[in-house]
Parts: structure tokens; sequence; C-alpha cells
């Protein structure tokens, strides 16, 4: 694989990571409460777009588990480092465990909600791009995002919330962090079609998944 198509693996992978890390942050925007992971997470949803778009589904699902391996790599690390006792004279245990500990719950509903979001985010697009002959790339990347993310926000704030917010509360928390994705999505077409159009002419490259094996975990 080309240098292209490393860097943006490496961008995929820092915005999965990146966003897990800040994502313990709360903000409001326009009333709707988000976590502030809204920043970098959607860029890796628009990433993977770019990756199948360019080198199809079989490269992003390596990518896709590249990233799991990462995020798991990284947990563990965060949590053994939790469990070191630290210096006498260090009082920031107590900031360390807030912001970076997670509870098994959340760390299951969020791996969980990744691979099924990425997934289909990558298949929709994969489909889509043979449906249309390769035409309308805006509609394979906003559709394949509606899916993608509408997957992925309904699985992990229902896994990770279910049963401590009041039903209708999480049915809102799901619709305003999907609508918000989605915009984020149709708000960076322009910027998505220049960066495929670039990679394509650069990598002499442009891949129809029609006889692709879509099986998730062959790597």
């Amino acid at each position: 694989m080309s240098w292209r198509f490393v860097a943006c693996a490496v961008l995929f992978v820092t915005c999965l990571l990146t966003s897990n890390v800040i994502a313990a942050k709360l903000i409001a925007v326009g009333g709707i409460v988000l976590p502030v992971a809204i920043i970098v997470f959607p860029l890796s949803y628009i990433l993977a777009d770019v990756l199948t778009e360019v080198w199809g589904y079989a490269a992003t699902r390596r990518v896709i588990w590249l990233g799991f391996a990462a995020n798991a790599l990284m947990v563990l690390a965060i949590w053994v480092g939790g469990e070191i006792p630290p210096a006498p004279f260090w009082t920031g245990q107590a900031a360390y465990a807030e912001i970076l500990g997670q509870t098994p719950r959340i760390l299951a509903a969020s791996f969980a909600a990744y691979l099924a979001g990425e997934f289909a985010n990558a298949f929709v697009l994969a489909k889509l791009k043979i449906a249309t002959a390769g035409r309308w790339l805006w509609l394979r990347t906003i559709g394949s995002t509606v899916v993608g993310q509408g997957l992925d926000s309904a699985m992990f704030i229902t896994l990770a919330f279910a049963g401590t917010v009041p039903p209708g509360v999480l049915a809102g928390i799901v619709a305003g962090q999907w609508g918000v994705k989605v915009l984020y999505e149709a708000a960076a077409t322009p910027v998505t079609y220049a960066v495929v159009a670039w990679l394509k002419s650069s990598e002499g490259l442009d891949t129809f998944d029609a006889r692709t094996d879509f099986n998730p975990i062959r790597l």
C-alpha cells in the first residue's frame, strides 16, 4: 500500500483514539448535550468513506480492525497505569481515574458500537458505489453515514445507559448525536470530494467491490 493509504489509516486511528480520550467532557450545542469527541469522531467515518471509496471494503476492513486493536491497547495501558500506585507526592490519581477510567459496561458498549457502525458504514458505501456505477459520491458518503452513525449512536447509548436513563431521554440523546454527526458529514462533503478526487488521481485507483467478500471478521 502507498504512503497515502498509510496516512489515511493513521489519521483514522488517531481520530478514534483521540475521541475516546476526550469523550469524558460534555458540551451543549443548541440545547443538545454531546461529548466533546463530536469535534473529531465523525472524521473517522469520513476517513473510512475515503478509504472505502478509493481502496475498497477489504482495505477498510483491515484499518477498522487496526483501530480496534489500537483502542484495546490504549484501554489496557490506561487501566494498568491507573492500577499502579502513584508516587506519595502525586495528587492527580482521582482526576486520572475520573477522566480516563471507564466502566466495563461503557467500554463494551463503545467497542460493540464502533465495530457495528464502522462496518455498516463501509458496507453501505461499497454497495451504493456499485448500485450508482460510481456516480453521486455525496449520496454514498451521506447515506452510509446515516446508517453507520445511526447504528453507532443507538448501540452505544442504549448499551451504555439503558436502565439508568428514562427511555424518552435515551431516545433524545441518540437522535441528537445522530443528527449532529450526519450534518457534520454533509458539511464536509466538498472536502471529501476534493480528497477523493486527489487520491484517485494520485493512486490511479478507483475500487469497485463487485466480487468482495464482505465478511467483517475476514482479515
